[in-house]
């Protein structure tokens, strides 16, 4: 697996964890969900972003 794919995986459990904690802790019952949706999109933006962004870029030689 290359390292993009487990630094996105990582960030994906990272952020369903996030939600989860929200969620037990009640936190999301008082937000609606068009900024749930919102934030989501956010945030996986960001994941891709960060990902992308930390992988090494590989060197073509012609």
């Amino acid at each position: 697996m290359r390292f993009i794919h487990l630094f996105l995986v990582g960030y994906f459990v990272l952020v369903v964890g996030a939600m989860l904690a929200l969620w037990q802790a009640g936190v999301l019952a008082h937000v609606s969900g068009t900024w749930i949706a919102i934030g989501t999109i956010i945030a996986v933006g960001l994941g891709i972003m960060l990902a992308v962004s930390s992988g090494k870029p590989e060197i073509t030689r012609e």
